[in-house]
């Protein structure tokens, strides 16, 4: 079990924070720019839980504000807020400005280190060859030495569910694995992507050269 924190802020979004990851926000809200206000003030934290379809996700990712970008007189602000650690929803409390709720935060099983050597290879270099397709440039090994599955995945434009999923599991070995499938599904979607291009340009035939 996890540290228990009561009457945590938490802000429901339509988005899905990592640990590591830096997303920006505008607060425009009354209730949370007095809340951001309040972390600000006393150098807190947050939580962003994901506000999908089918209701409020129970884990979420405690958020600092990293950067104030702007703020104008009326209290409405542009922020950079990086995501910090996994917590689960434990209940909701009702009697504050803004949403909050008591939540536990989550730590990770142990993983044997001869169990994660071979998948961190993998996510690397499956990571390293999306991030080349994409660019051109491939990262060096030096670039991905210190990339946990988290910090691969931050850096990567993925839909809220997969992130969803990444963010609840509680070992970085199936995190791991997680995210090297999801760099090869991206890398043939993408393909896929390119080479209906290229049809869609030459009226459905293949150019050989």
């Amino acid at each position: 079990m996890g540290d228990t924190l009561e009457r945590f802020p938490l802000f429901p979004l339509g988005i899905v924070l990592l640990p590591t990851e830096v997303v920006p926000l505008h607060i425009f809200e009354e209730r949370y720019k007095l809340m951001i206000r309040e972390c600000l003030d006393a150098d807190g934290d947050f939580g962003i839980v994901w506000l999908a379809d089918g209701g409020l996700r129970t884990v979420g990712c405690t958020a600092r504000v990293s950067e104030v970008l702007k703020e104008l007189d009326d209290g409405r602000m542009n922020i950079l807020v990086a995501g910090q650690q996994p917590f689960r929803l434990l209940r909701r409390i009702e009697d504050l400005p803004y949403p909050a709720g008591d939540v536990e935060l989550l730590d990770d099983s142990a993983d044997p280190a001869d169990a994660l050597s071979e998948l961190v290879l993998e996510a690397h270099e499956r990571y390293a060859d999306l991030v080349e397709q994409v660019t051109d440039e491939r990262p060096s090994p030096d670039d991905l030495e210190d990339l946990d599955a988290y910090g691969m995945a931050a850096t990567i434009e993925f839909d809220a569910g997969p992130k969803q999923e990444l963010l609840e599991l509680r070992s970085e070995r199936e995190r791991l694995a997680q995210v090297r499938d999801l760099f090869v599904s991206t890398m043939k979607r993408i393909a896929e992507a390119e080479e209906a291009g290229e049809l869609a340009r030459s009226n459905g035939r293949i150019r050989f050269s």
